[in-house]
């Protein structure tokens, strides 16, 4: 892992990941995001924060708008470090999109999210994480968002 930041209101540390490491990334995207300056992950979060900076991104790399809108989305939510690497891409098949929607949704309501996929894709439900783990990622994405507004 890169070095984590701290930020200013908090001593919490949110976590900056190599773009190497994102899942979902094809060795030929990772070079291609990193031929546009792109190493880590929230250097991607950072060129990647409005639905016009995305299209950009897009046409600039010769790819689908929809590519860099998962990429994007999976290195912010990459960002929260109780999710990581790790769980970032549970929660985006989950449908949750961002650490901000990560903030709003009941914690329950997510868990459940989570289980029904796990047993719909992998016949596992052993394998979806515990409600309170999944009540430690969206208050660490309440305290994220917190402190970038």
């Amino acid at each position: 892992m890169s070095s984590p930041h701290k930020s200013r209101t908090s001593n919490m540390k949110f976590c900056n990941w190599s773009i190497e490491k994102l899942p979902g990334l094809s060795e030929q995207e990772r070079s291609q995001l990193q031929s546009c300056g792109i190493a880590n992950t929230l250097t991607l979060v950072q060129q990647g924060k409005t639905p016009q900076d995305r299209l950009m991104l897009a046409h600039k790399l010769h790819i689908h708008l929809q590519h860099v809108n998962k990429w994007v989305a999976l290195a912010d939510l990459a960002r929260i470090p109780s999710v990581g690497l790790q769980y970032c891409g549970l929660l985006l098949h989950a449908g949750v999109v961002s650490a901000a929607h990560l903030a709003t949704i009941p914690p329950y309501r997510l868990h459940k999210q989570i289980l029904r996929l796990q047993v719909a894709t992998m016949q596992r439900r052993d394998l979806c994480p515990a409600v309170e783990e999944v009540q430690q990622w969206i208050q660490q994405a309440k305290t994220f968002m917190g402190q970038v507004r």
